[in-house]
C-alpha cells in the first residue's frame, strides 16, 4: 500500500519548478542556481541573515506555521543571495526558514538574488516593517536603521514602506523618548497616541509621571493629549512671569537707606547699596580722585 505525501511546495510554485519551459530556474554551465532563479535549495546550505532586524520570533507563531507548512507546503519562496559554490545566504524569510526547519523540510523554495551587504540590509528591514506583528518601537528602530545604516532620505524610505513623510517622523521621534516609555511601547502598555502625546513634554520627569498616570489610571489618549496640553499652558505662564523678574528692581529696606545716608555723609562721598531679594549684594563707594581714595581709605582703617 502507497501512500500520497503532500509536497512540500505550493502546487502553483510547485509546477512552475518542475516545468522544463521556464527559463527562471536556468543553471549556469558548472550546473548551479544562477541570480534571478526561483529554485528549490537544501535547507542546510543556506545561512543565517546577519541583519537581520528581528531577534526574537514568538515560539506559539511559529510552531503554527510549522504546521502550516506540513500540511500546506511553502506559498511564498524566502529570497537568497548566491554567496559562492552552492552556498546561499537569507536575505527575507527567516520566520519561513525557521518554521520548514521544524517541520521537517530538507529544501525549500527560494528567489536568488545579487545584492550587496546594504541591499541585504535595506531588503530585511523593509520587509520586517510590513509585518502586522510589529510593535511601533519595532517599526521606529527599523525606519531609522534605514536612514542612518543604509543611508537612504526620509522621503524614500517613506516611499519604499508605502507611507508619508510625517508618519515616519512621527515614529522615529519615538526612539528620542526614555527606556521606560519605550518599553511601556514594547509590552504593549500604551499606545502608539499615548507615545506620540508623551514625547511633546520637554521634562523627562514630566513625562514619567504621566507614564505612570497612564498605566496606573489607563487614561485614553485624548485625556494625556488634553494633560499635555494644560502643561504646556502652565510652562508657558511661569516662564513670562520669569521673563519679568528681572526687570523688577528690589526695593532697599528703610535700614539699609539709612546707612547709606550715614556712609555718604562720613566719607563725602557718594554711596550705592545693591541688594537683591535674597539679601545678597554689595557697598559701592564712588570716588573722583587720588586724595579722595585716600580719604576714604583712611577713614575705614
Amino acid at each position: 500500500m502507497t501512500t500520497n505525501k503532500k509536497s512540500a511546495l505550493g502546487r502553483g510554485l510547485s509546477a512552475i519548478l518542475q516545468s522544463p519551459e521556464t527559463d527562471i530556474t536556468s543553471r549556469d554551465i558548472s550546473g548551479e542556481f544562477v541570480a534571478g532563479a526561483i529554485a528549490e535549495i537544501e535547507i542546510d546550505k543556506i545561512e543565517a541573515n546577519p541583519f537581520q532586524p528581528r531577534s526574537e520570533f514568538e515560539e506559539a507563531s511559529l510552531n503554527e506555521l510549522a504546521e502550516s507548512i506540513h500540511q500546506q507546503g511553502i506559498i511564498q519562496p524566502i529570497t537568497v543571495r548566491k554567496m559562492g559554490y552552492d552556498k546561499y545566504q537569507l536575505i527575507t524569510g527567516e520566520r519561513r526558514l525557521r518554521a520548514s526547519k521544524m517541520a521537517g523540510l530538507e529544501k525549500i523554495p527560494a528567489y536568488i538574488r545579487i545584492a550587496n551587504d546594504e541591499e541585504m540590509l535595506e531588503m530585511a528591514l523593509v520587509e520586517n516593517i510590513h509585518r502586522d506583528d510589529l510593535n511601533p518601537l519595532e517599526i521606529a528602530m527599523s525606519y531609522q536603521r534605514l536612514i542612518e545604516e543604509v543611508g537612504i532620505p526620509v522621503n524614500d524610505v517613506a516611499s519604499k514602506v508605502g507611507q508619508n513623510r510625517s508618519t515616519v517622523v512621527n515614529y522615529t521621534r519615538l526612539l528620542k523618548l526614555p527606556p521606560e516609555v519605550q518599553i511601556a511601547i514594547r509590552d504593549v502598555q500604551i499606545s502608539m497616541g499615548h507615545a506620540r502625546a508623551i514625547i511633546n513634554v520637554e521634562d523627562i520627569e514630566d513625562q514619567l509621571i504621566i507614564l505612570k498616570e497612564i498605566i496606573d489610571h489607563d487614561l485614553s489618549v485624548r485625556q494625556v493629549e488634553q494633560w499635555v496640553r494644560d502643561l504646556k499652558k502652565a510652562q508657558v505662564s511661569q516662564e513670562t512671569e520669569i521673563k519679568k523678574l528681572p526687570n523688577e528692581k528690589p526695593v532697599l529696606p528703610d535700614s539699609y537707606r539709612s546707612v547709606k545716608d550715614h556712609l555718604a555723609e562720613k566719607f563725602g562721598s557718594e554711596v550705592q547699596i545693591n541688594r537683591n531679594a535674597k539679601g545678597k549684594g554689595q557697598i559701592i563707594i564712588r570716588f573722583d580722585n587720588d586724595e579722595e581714595f585716600r580719604k576714604i581709605v583712611s577713614l575705614l582703617q
